[in-house]
Formats: structure tokens, C-alpha cells, sequence
């Protein structure tokens, strides 16, 4: 967990469902919680109310029911949003003026994990100081400060939700434009888009074909999606269709195909929607925000069109607040969170990938070179897996790590990091020599697996 709190990680509170701290107690409280806490923050007379939207996970019946409890219990009322996208919930947290809105989703977790991801009033993900007040709350005796019977909330579901979203969405797609012609393969990863994503991109015109679009409960992110684009590739062939595009799980990251099935990341979306956007006046100042992860190509391929590439940690939620600081209006992860600020305050995989397609009708390219603006850098990632204490906390990682900093000197980088929703240690080797990055990644992995294992 982040800073070492107990429950919020680097993207809310994850887990394996029905198990610590994905249970209906630690759900339950959260949400007497965090609706006492905005309760005093903002400080209405009307009535408090929370939007909730979930992904297609069996367990979110069962953390919906207990975060509505939690609310309803503080004297908040909850509006029921169903499955939809994170980007949908953030929107309509603006939207309806709601105090705070909830997402109950794992992402691109198998479906035996879930989360739960929060909101402020302004559409943003909490601050780790909000989230380490609030989890504060969640260890206090609440009791005494819950709603009388007369002010316990009220639930009630908001019927138009998915068209709110997918008005709102269309809009940024610009006027006069259309997708009639394009032939499209979208992978929904059967989560959160199944309906929503299809639906939008019929509207304006295009033919598409949808894999990854009939959730069980049990199939979400399940060898579909934006973390196993193999399908869509393969399907973006058997098809021959213009382009492909797959979401993961809750739609807030988004990754392409071209007609080949070839595979297009977020650095080379990031390089194609910063080249555009300048072009047309569109973009604010003449920095890009990205991650640790996104590739050195991507960094000399901004210089050549005058712009900089400025590198947070990793987490779209820290690339937001890095454009929150300077003003800047796009921003993303090599993952496929893509984050347009003039449209939306997170990632939004749906909302990318029309700024993706609209430059394909106007340009009248083939996304084979539309979307292949830079030759990326060798670059190898490698999840090693551990139980019990975090290996990167142990002494002897050190020497590893300096014996890798040795060997990639003026040659490349290496990037090593715990997940903040996995009990992985993620080591990522990049560099021009591809000999040398097979070499320093399986050294560095095999020491840390020794590590975890002593």
C-alpha cells in the first residue's frame, strides 16, 4: 500500500474479493467514512449525494450493497450509476454535482480482484493526503456520528446514465466529422464499455465488430482487453478492418491495432495526439506528461517537434497532477491511459481513441503509418512475484541495482518499482542494444527472486 497506509494503494483500495480489504465490513465503513468526511468538507444544506458506477465483476453486487449501506447509513444518498466506464463516473460526478463519486473496479485485474476508486466534487481522484484523512476515519468509532433515522440517505438509479456519457464523449469528436466507411474491431475486455463503447462508435458512422463484449461476471479482462491484445490483433486481421482498439476492464485505458494487427502502445498514441494537437494551436505550453515507463523513443521524437517530455511516477493519477500544476492538457501512460484534459479530468480510453480516429479520416492514411511516428527502444518488462515482505526493501537489492546502473551507463535505463495493486515487483530494462537489455532484465529479475525467496 502507498505510504504505508493499510487499505489505499497507488489507485484507490484493491484486492481479492471477499478478502482483505475487499470485504462488505472494510466497504461498509469506507463509506460511512468518506461520507462524513465530504459531508464536513463541503459543508451543504441541501442533501449530499454520491454517484456509484461499477465495472462487470460478479463481486461488485456484493461491494455495491456495502458501500451503499456505508452511505446511506451517513446521511448521504446514493444515485446508482450500473456498469460504466471510471471516466463515465468522473464525468458524471461534475456533471450532477454530486459530493463524491465511487468506482468499484479492479481495471485490468482478473476477475477475481476488485477495487474501489473515489472522486471528488471536481471530477479528479483523491489526493494521497484526502485518501490517508479518510482511512484515518475508517479506524475511528463512527457510531456516534452517523445519520438520525429521519436523515439516512435515499438510493435511486440514474436511468440515462450510459447517454449522458456518450453525448458527452461525441462532443469532443469535431463537429462535421464522421466515421462512415471505417471498419473498426473493438475489444471491450467484456467490462465496463460493453455498451457504451459499441454504441459510440455506431453513432457516428462506422461499422464495428465487438469482441470481448458479453460479460458473465467471471470473463472480464480474461484473455481480451487492452492487458491481452492478441485476440484483437488476430481478429483486426481475420476481418481486414481498418484499425482495432481495445479497452481494459473499467475503459480508462485504451490501446490500438493497426490494419496489419499490429500492436500501437500509448507512447506512440501520446506522439500522435502531441503532434496534432500542436499542429492546430491545440495544445497548452510544450510539455507532454508521461510515466517512468514510456519509452526513450518517445522522448527524442517530442524534441524533433520542439516539445518536452516531463516523467512521474507511476499512475495516471500522478501524471494528472502534474498537468494540474503546469496547465497542461494531455498527458498518458505507455499503458493506454490517456489523459485529454480539455475533455476529461482522468484517462479515458474511449475518448482517446476517437482523437485517434478522427485523425485517421482527416489524414486519409493507413494507421500503419498514421500511428508509427518513432522506432521505440528495445524494452523488456519482466513481473516478478513475491509473498510476504516487499523485496525492494531489502538490503541487498543495492547491489544489483548498481551493478545494472554500471552496465547501462549512457546506454539506457532501468526502472524498478513495486505494483501498487499486485504483490509484484515490476523491473523494466530499456536500451538501444537488445542483447543488453535480455542481459541486465534476467540478471536483475533472477536476484530479486532470490530475494523474495530468502
Amino acid at each position: 500500500m502507498a505510504d504505508g497506509r493499510k487499505f489505499f494503494g497507488t489507485d484507490g483500495i484493491r484486492g481479492e474479493a471477499n478478502t482483505a480489504p475487499m470485504t462488505v465490513e472494510i466497504a461498509q465503513k469506507l463509506g460511512q467514512a468518506a461520507g462524513l468526511y465530504f459531508c464536513r468538507q463541503t459543508g451543504r444544506q441541501h442533501r449530499h449525494t454520491v454517484v456509484l458506477g461499477k465495472d462487470t465483476r460478479l463481486s461488485g453486487y456484493m461491494i455495491e450493497c456495502a458501500l451503499v449501506s456505508g452511505f446511506l447509513s451517513a446521511g448521504v444518498d446514493v444515485v446508482l450509476l450500473g456498469p460504466l466506464p471510471t471516466p463515465a463516473v468522473a464525468f458524471l460526478t461534475r456533471s450532477l454535482r454530486a459530493d463524491l463519486g465511487v468506482m468499484i473496479s479492479a481495471s485490468h485485474n482478473p476477475f477475481t480482484d476488485n477495487g474501489i476508486k473515489l472522486f471528488g466534487p471536481d471530477g479528479f481522484k483523491l489526493s494521497d493526503a484526502v485518501e490517508a484523512e479518510i482511512e484515518a476515519l475508517m479506524g475511528d468509532d463512527l457510531s456516534g456520528q452517523l445519520a438520525s433515522p429521519a436523515a439516512i440517505g435515499r438510493a435511486s438509479r440514474l436511468n440515462d446514465a450510459a447517454g449522458r456519457y456518450i453525448e458527452s464523449v461525441k462532443s469532443s469528436f469535431p463537429r462535421g466529422l464522421r466515421l462512415d466507411g471505417l471498419k473498426i474491431v473493438l475489444d471491450c475486455a467484456h467490462g465496463s464499455a460493453y455498451r457504451v463503447a459499441p454504441a459510440a462508435l455506431w453513432e457516428l458512422g462506422a461499422e464495428v465488430i465487438t469482441i470481448g463484449a458479453s460479460p458473465d461476471g467471471l470473463n472480464i479482462n480474461d484473455g481480451v482487453g487492452s492487458t491481452h491484445p492478441q485476440a484483437l490483433c488476430e481478429a483486426v486481421r481475420a476481418h481486414g478492418a481498418d484499425c482495432g482498439i481495445a479497452l481494459d476492464g473499467d475503459a480508462d485505458r485504451v490501446l490500438f491495432t493497426n490494419e496489419r494487427g499490429e500492436l500501437v502502445d500509448g507512447d506512440q498514441i501520446l506522439a500522435l495526439i502531441a503532434t496534432l494537437w500542436k499542429r492546430m494551436g491545440r495544445l497548452n505550453g510544450s510539455e507532454i506528461v508521461a510515466t517512468v515507463m514510456s519509452n526513450i523513443g518517445l522522448e527524442d521524437y517530442l524534441a524533433t517537434q520542439g516539445l518536452s517530455l516531463y516523467r512521474t511516477a507511476v499512475g495516471d493519477r500522478y501524471v494528472v497532477e502534474r498537468m494540474r500544476q503546469t496547465g497542461g492538457n494531455l498527458g498518458g501512460e505507455q499503458s493506454g491511459h490517456m489523459v485529454l484534459s480539455d475533455h476529461a479530468t482522468t484517462g479515458d480510453g474511449l475518448l482517446a481513441a476517437l482523437q485517434v480516429l478522427a485523425a485517421l479520416v482527416e489524414s486519409g492514411q493507413p494507421a500503419s503509418e498514421l500511428c508509427h511516428l518513432f522506432e521505440p527502444y528495445p524494452q523488456t518488462l519482466k513481473n516478478v512475484a513475491y509473498k510476504g515482505d516487499n523485496p525492494m526493501k531489502h538490503p541487498a537489492l543495492g547491489e544489483i541495482v548498481s551493478w545494472a546502473e554500471e552496465r547501462l551507463k549512457g546506454k539506457g535505463r532501468l526502472v524498478l518499482r513495486a505494483s501498487g495493486t499486485e504483490p509484484l515487483i515490476r523491473v523494466m530494462v530499456e536500451a538501444r542494444d537488445r542483447a543488453l537489455v535480455a542481459e541486465v532484465v534476467d540478471r536483475v529479475s533472477a536476484h530479486i527472486q532470490t530475494l523474495a525467496g530468502a
